[in-house]
């Protein structure tokens, strides 16, 4: 049968590089095994869930390229099957209703320092229980789990995990208002959308076991589980804001690009088995397998992003890029031709990371600098550097040909007549035309930018600096 697989992110914030990634593996899992991807929406908690994060998340992951083969879930339109289940379980007595208090609960764990349920109300008469139903008394309904014995599952990634029954207390399927709980809500969606694969974060393995005896307890099919290691901040600690870890969103903002995003991602956690780490979308699929998954957890490495970005932005197309920018910034490059935008990309899609920084180290090519940076003024124009820029501009005015070749032969020929380093030529010259000593080559900056601006830009230097 081939897997269903599902991401089940809540509403309460955008979606963030660890929802990212889960989406992404559950989405390998299944194409990789021509299988399906589902997304449902756990907005349940009615407080913290907003309609603009589920926007938000959706557009995320349609950004991403992580489209899902059936319609959303939405657990808030769900509310009668969880009552079927929570009822089915109470008349079969697989669970009962507790009137314990908040208070009686504290003490008892005062005195047992203990969160564990003793099972106060496991095993109480009808009558007891009716009397308090009838005394409009609040209570919450727990599971019955079994006494003896141990829970085990065979997780793809973790192997086999066992969990003794002593240690799993009667847990709450349903708190006091009649709300269900996380644990009852998830076994019920999993198994109405037929869901065979689990592939989740770590942090849900505690909850595994629980949801293991609800399946059994109801006589449903259990699914199969994957728990995916943890990303981590350089410090080792789980990655969160104070990382500069934000959401899918920002990185489309920034200009990074779907592809280098989720090739990256890929590799939180996952080894392709090959040295190769700059994949499109389709060989990862094609490589994409959960026994691949490390136990260790994944640390995120913004470098590491930023050369995978700045690898697949160096492969693609221009024509494709400019489409880019122009979906991040309809303005850039308007007040030059389509031809000289696409020349500019070409000079500059190797030395970025993304489009956003492709478009502010391209503004060279659209203004004239007027501001200078004081410290690489200090280290570029010194005494002296003012009588050669103006013997370079001398000699640019001559040159009728303005094209790279001729420009190298007659910069060169002038350095070794005056037997002058090419560091103080050219790059005096370059922070004039550019506002900047860094960059592609200075000649195909030059023969782009054209002979009036760089005369213009070298003028306006030498009067300035």
């Amino acid at each position: 049968m081939n897997p269903r697989v599902r991401f089940a992110p809540s509403p309460t914030g955008q979606l963030h590089i660890g929802g990212a990634r889960t989406a992404l593996f559950n989405y390998l899992f299944s194409h990789h095994n021509q299988g399906q991807f589902l997304v449902r929406i756990e907005d349940t908690d009615l407080e913290r869930s907003k309609q603009e994060f589920t926007n938000q998340i959706c557009e995320s992951m349609k950004w991403l390229g992580l489209t899902w083969d059936e319609d959303l879930v939405f657990q808030s339109q769900r509310t009668n099957q969880y009552k079927i289940a929570i009822d089915s379980l109470l008349d079969c007595g697989e669970a009962y209703r507790c009137f314990s208090t908040k208070d009686e609960l504290d003490k008892i764990r005062e005195e047992t320092n203990s969160y564990s349920y003793p099972g106060i109300w496991r095993e109480r008469s009808d009558i007891e229980i009716q009397s308090e139903i009838d005394n409009g008394n609040p209570f919450t309904i727990r599971l019955k789990t079994p006494e003896s014995g141990e829970t085990s599952f065979d997780d793809l990634i973790y192997g086999t995990i066992k969990v003794e029954h002593s240690e799993i207390d009667d847990f709450i399927i349903a708190r006091s208002d009649g709300s269900p709980v996380y644990n009852l809500t998830n076994v019920v969606d999993d198994n109405d959308m037929g869901i065979t694969h689990v592939i989740r974060g770590e942090d849900h393995i505690s909850n595994t076991p629980k949801q293991i005896l609800m399946y059994k307890t109801l006589g449903w099919n259990v699914p199969t589980f994957a728990h995916l290691p943890m990303i981590l901040g350089q410090d080792k600690k789980r990655l969160s804001k104070r990382h500069g870890a934000t959401g899918v969103q920002s990185y489309r903002d920034d200009g990074f690009q779907p592809e280098a995003l989720l090739n990256y991602l890929s590799l939180l956690g996952w080894n392709p088995g090959t040295e190769e780490e700059v994949m499109s979308l389709h060989e990862i699929i094609e490589k994409f397998e959960l026994s691949k998954v490390h136990k260790k957890s994944a640390v995120f490495d913004e470098k590491k992003l930023n050369w995978i970005s700045g690898q697949h932005l160096a492969m693609q197309s221009n024509k494709t890029i400019i489409s880019d920018i122009k979906l991040v910034n309809d303005t850039w490059g308007n007040s030059e031709s389509h031809e000289y935008c696409l020349n500019v990309i070409d000079l500059m899609k190797s030395r970025s990371k993304s489009l956003v920084q492709l478009m502010d180290q391209s503004n060279y090519y659209f203004n004239d600098p007027t501001e200078f940076d004081e410290k690489t003024v200090r280290k570029t124009w010194k005494d002296g550097t003012k009588d050669i820029v103006e013997s370079v501009r001398y000699i640019l005015e001559t040159i009728d040909n303005w094209e790279i070749k001729s420009l190298e032969e007659k910069l060169k020929s002038f350095m070794e007549e005056r037997e002058l380093g090419f560091g103080k030529v050219m790059k005096p010259v370059r922070l004039a035309i550019c506002g900047t000593v860094n960059g592609p080559s200075l000649f195909a900056v030059m023969d782009l930018v054209g002979k009036d601006a760089c005369l213009r830009r070298i003028k306006y230097a030498i009067n300035t600096l």
